[in-house]
């Protein structure tokens, strides 16, 4: 585990900080709170022998300091009330976000139209099973993905980096790409042409499609003029020898225990088809919702 991956990884460095505050926090409740009521009782009793004898010798005493004198004592060290106060936030905070929803910014035009740049998600995190923080190990199966669900895993290269594309591919399945045109288990996905869209960061028109695949339409884009795919940019990964590529197709079958992938924004996505499947231990969960997009507004909603 080298320092990279450490400081890409959100969930590790928040379960460090919930332990820390969490043992801070236990230590004054079963500790330090019981040593300071203790000095507190014996410094007050002092007090009160002290005014008991003043008293007996005909001397006024002032009562006023004693509630002064326990509120000091008793009050917590900075450091001390600082993590206390942290811990509850910071132990919510994980909580849901390891087992419900994680928020995930977009970065890059790969999900182009579905999602753009500057989109602000929400991904399900017990869509796909109930899994351990940090770990990322499934302990309950709940559903597996299907082909069409928009997913967020961990990058087979870099565990550090979290990807977000769709699931074309499951355990199994025949993907063969020719022509721009998918084809799964033998049955040709249904295209429908849509007007050109406008990529507003190029800015440059593509040319638009509604893919009807397995039952889940979505748009996607394409590119007139660009190769299927770049073989010189394909990587030797894990079951390469499942895929075949040509200049203008490749057809790869799916192994146990893995995803094909790919990018709404065809020509303009680091996919499967260069860096290959993605396990079932890389899955964080499924994008459903797009809460915020400060430069629009209108993009709130769901994901398809």
């Amino acid at each position: 585990m080298n320092l990279q991956f450490i400081l890409g990884n959100f969930a590790l460095i928040l379960f460090v900080a919930m332990v820390l505050t969490g043992i801070v926090w236990c230590l004054d409740v079963f500790y330090f709170a019981r040593q300071r009521r203790a000095a507190a009782d014996a410094a007050l009793a002092a007090f009160d022998a002290r005014n008991a004898k003043l008293s007996t010798e005909g001397i006024k005493v002032d009562n006023t300091s004693r509630q002064s004198i326990e509120a000091a004592i008793l009050r917590q060290p900075t450091w001390i009330e600082y993590s206390g106060s942290f811990f509850p936030v910071i132990a919510l905070v994980f909580i849901l976000r390891s087992f419900l929803y994680e928020p995930f910014k977009i970065p890059s035009g790969s999900m182009v139209p579905t999602l753009v740049i500057g989109d602000l998600i929400l991904v399900n995190k017990f869509t796909y099973g109930i899994r351990l923080p940090v770990l990322n190990q499934k302990i309950i199966d709940v559903n597996d993905p299907q082909r069409g669900d928009v997913m967020v895993f961990k990058y087979p290269d870099d565990m550090a980096q979290d990807y977000i594309k769709r699931v074309v591919g499951i355990p199994g399945d025949k993907i063969t790409y020719e022509n721009k045109r998918l084809t799964v288990n033998g049955q040709e996905v249904k295209y429908t042409a849509l007007p050109d869209f406008l990529d507003e960061e190029s800015p440059v028109y593509h040319k638009q499609y509604m893919e009807g695949l397995t039952g889940v339409p979505h748009r996607i884009l394409n590119d007139e003029g660009k190769a299927v795919i770049n073989i010189d940019q394909v990587k030797n990964f894990p079951h390469r020898e499942g895929c075949t590529y040509t200049v203008d197709k490749f057809t790869c079958i799916v192994p146990p225990g893995n995803y094909f992938m790919m990018g709404d924004n065809r020509d303009n996505s680091s996919d499967s088809r260069y860096w290959g499947f993605v396990p079932n231990k890389n899955i964080v969960g499924k994008a459903f919702f797009v809460w915020m997009n400060l430069g629009s507004l209108g993009r709130i909603g769901s994901i398809h």
